[in-house]
C-alpha cells in the first residue's frame, strides 16, 4: 500500500515506483431487514390504547351502560349453562328461572367481593331438587381448598414458578378452550348468530371510522346495538312464522319465545340460603367437585392476568394472586350455601369486553353488580333479557373469546422469539393444552360420566378426569414443567423472568400498590400477609 509512510521511503529507495495496488472493496453493513421495512416497536409493560384503564372512570351516563353491557355478556353465559344442565338433571322451564337468578345473584355478589374485596326418584322435579342439594354440598365442601390455597398463600408461591413464556400458552389456552361455546352454538342458527358476528365486527371496528363522534359510540356500545339489532330481527322470524315448520333443536336456538324463562320467572323472588333444601354431603360428589375447583383456581388465574392487561395495570404479583383465589373460595362457599348450579368463577368474556370497548375501568364492573343483583330479584325483567336466543350471545362469545387468546400473545415481547428452547414450549403447551382435553372428551361417556381414567378409585378418577378435560390446566402444567426444567438457569434472559420477577414481589415495582391496594381503605382492617 502506498498510503502509509512505510511504503513511501521504499519507493524512494529503489529509485523507482511500483503501480499501486486495487484498494479491496469496503465492507457493506446489512442493517436488519426489520430496520429497512419499518420501525421495531419497543416492549410496553401497559396497553396504551385503552380509553380508562383501572383507576379511571368514564361519566356516569356511560358507565350505566358500560355496565348493562357487561351484565349481558354474563347473563348470555349463565343462560347457556343452565339450559344445558337443568334439563339433565330433571328440571322444569320454573326450575331453569329459578336456577338464573340464583347465580346471577351470586355472580353480583362474587362481583363485588373480588372487586372490593345413584338412586331412583319418584319424579324428575325431585331428582332435579336431590340433584341441586348434592351441588350444594359439593360445593360448601371444595370451596376450602381455594380457601387454604389462596389464604395460605400457597398458591401465590407456585405461581412464581411462572415466566412470560408460561403465560403465553397459558392465557392463549383460556380463550381458545371455550370455543366450544362460540361458533359451534352459533351454528344452531345460523341465520341469526351469523349477522351477529358480521355487524358486531363491522360496527365495532370499520364504521367507528366514519365519523369522529362515532368513533367513541360505537367503539364502546356496538355492542348494545347489534343485540338490540338483530334481536328484534329473530323475533321478527319468530312471529311470521319463519320457524314453525323447522325441527325442536331449530326452534330452542332461533325462536324468541322458546325459552319459556317469562312464563315461568316469578315477578320478584330474593335467593336466599339452602332455598333447595338441606345441603347433601358425599364423598364421591365432593371428590369430583374438588377437581372442578383446582381447574377453576388455574382458570380464573390466566383470566386474572389477562384482565390486568385489558385494564392498563401490570401483571398482578403473586400475593394478589394468592388472595384473589381465596376470595374466590369465600364466593364458591356462598354459591354452595345460596344454591347456585356453578361454583362462581372469574368471567373469561367480561375480561374480552374489557379489550373490545377499551375501558378498564372498576367502577364499571362495580355497577354491572348491580344490575346482577336487580336482575335477580326481579325476576320478569331479568327473564326478558335472558330470553335472547343462544346464537346471539355464542356470536359475542367469538370475538371476546379470541381477544383473551390474543392478549395472552403479548405477553412474548418479553422473551426472546428466536429461541428455539422457547418455541419448542410455546408449541407443545399450545397443542397440547387443546389436544389432550379434547381427547378426554371425546372419551367420556355422556351417560355415566365416566372419562379415559377408569381405575377402581371413583375419586381419583373424577378427579384426573377433570384436571386434563380443562385445556388451561394442560397448558399450564406442560408449559410450567418445561420452562422450569430445559436449561430453565442459563435461559433465564430468554425467558423473560429479569422484567417478570419484580411484579412478583410486593415493593417490586412501584406500580403495584398503586394497582393492587384494596379500595375503601380495607387494607387497614386486613393482615399484613393478605394484602
Amino acid at each position: 500500500m502506498v498510503e502509509n509512510g512505510h511504503g513511501h521511503g521504499h519507493g524512494h529507495g529503489h529509485g523507482h515506483h511500483h503501480p499501486p495496488s486495487a484498494a479491496p472493496p469496503p465492507s457493506i453493513i446489512h442493517p436488519p431487514l426489520g430496520a429497512a421495512r419499518g420501525p421495531a416497536f419497543p416492549p410496553s409493560e401497559q396497553l396504551l390504547q385503552l380509553n380508562y384503564c383501572i383507576h379511571s372512570n368514564p361519566s356516569w351516563g356511560q358507565t350505566v351502560l358500560l355496565a348493562f353491557q357487561h351484565y349481558i355478556v354474563m347473563l348470555g353465559s349463565i343462560v347457556m349453562i343452565a339450559t344445558m344442565l337443568v334439563p339433565q338433571m330433571g328440571g322444569n322451564h320454573g326450575d331453569k328461572a329459578r336456577v338464573i337468578q340464583a347465580t346471577l345473584f351470586m355472580s353480583g355478589l362474587n362481583t363485588l367481593l373480588q372487586t372490593l374485596l345413584d338412586e331412583d326418584f319418584p319424579s324428575a322435579h325431585q331428582r332435579f331438587l336431590h340433584t341441586m342439594r348434592a351441588i350444594q354440598g359439593s360445593l360448601i365442601v371444595s370451596s376450602f381448598i381455594n380457601i387454604i390455597l389462596g389464604f395460605s398463600r400457597a398458591w401465590g408461591d407456585f405461581t412464581r414458578l411462572f415466566s412470560p413464556v408460561i403465560i403465553v400458552a397459558y392465557i392463549c389456552v383460556v380463550g381458545l378452550g371455550l370455543s366450544g361455546r362460540g361458533f359451534p352454538q352459533l351454528g344452531n342458527c345460523v341465520e341469526i348468530g351469523l349477522p351477529m358476528l358480521i355487524f358486531l365486527v363491522v360496527f365495532q371496528q370499520y364504521m367507528k371510522h366514519l365519523h369522529n363522534r362515532a368513533h367513541p359510540i360505537l367503539e364502546r356500545f356496538a355492542l348494545l346495538f347489534c343485540v338490540a339489532l338483530v334481536w328484534a330481527f329473530a323475533a321478527l322470524l319468530t312471529v311470521s312464522g319463519a320457524y314453525n315448520n323447522v325441527g325442536n333443536k331449530t326452534k330452542l336456538s332461533c325462536r324468541t319465545d322458546r325459552s319459556y324463562l317469562m312464563e315461568s320467572a316469578p315477578w320478584i323472588k330474593m335467593s336466599y340460603p339452602f332455598q333447595w333444601g338441606t345441603p347433601i354431603f358425599r364423598a364421591s360428589h365432593v371428590f369430583g367437585m374438588m377437581g372442578a375447583v383446582l381447574v377453576t383456581t388455574v382458570e380464573s388465574t390466566g383470566t386474572f392476568i389477562a384482565a390486568s392487561r385489558f385494564s392498563g395495570a401490570t401483571p398482578p404479583p403473586a400475593h394478589v394472586l394468592s388472595r384473589s383465589i381465596g376470595f374466590q373460595g369465600i364466593g364458591q362457599l356462598l354459591d354452595g350455601a345460596f344454591g347456585s348450579i356453578v361454583g362462581t368463577t372469574a368471567s373469561v368474556e367480561n375480561v374480552g369486553l374489557l379489550g373490545l370497548t377499551h375501558v378498564g375501568s372498576r367502577r364499571v364492573v362495580q355497577v354491572s353488580a348491580a344490575f346482577m343483583f336487580f336482575f335477580s330479584i326481579f325476576g320478569k325483567f331479568g327473564a326478558f333479557f335472558a330470553s335472547i336466543p343462544l346464537p346471539i350471545f355464542a356470536a359475542i362469545y367469538c370475538v371476546l373469546y379470541g381477544l383473551v387468546a390474543a392478549v395472552g400473545v403479548t405477553f412474548i415481547q418479553f422473551t426472546n422469539n428466536n429461541s428455539m428452547r422457547n418455541i419448542y414450549i410455546l408449541g407443545l403447551s399450545l397443542f397440547l393444552g387443546i389436544s389432550i382435553p379434547q381427547y378426554f372428551v371425546m372419551h367420556t361417556n355422556l351417560v355415566t360420566g365416566r372419562g379415559p381414567v377408569n381405575s377402581d378409585g371413583v375419586w381419583f378418577n373424577d378427579i384426573l378426569n377433570t384436571i386434563f378435560s380443562s385445556p388451561p390446566v394442560v397448558a399450564m402444567i406442560v408449559g410450567t414443567i418445561l420452562d422450569n426444567t430445559l436449561d430453565a438457569h442459563d435461559s433465564r434472559e430468554d425467558r423473560g423472568v429479569p422484567w417478570w420477577v419484580p411484579f412478583q414481589h410486593r415493593k417490586g415495582d412501584s406500580r403495584n400498590e398503586e394497582f393492587y391496594s384494596f379500595p375503601l381503605r380495607i387494607h387497614e382492617y386486613m393482615p399484613n400477609r393478605y394484602l
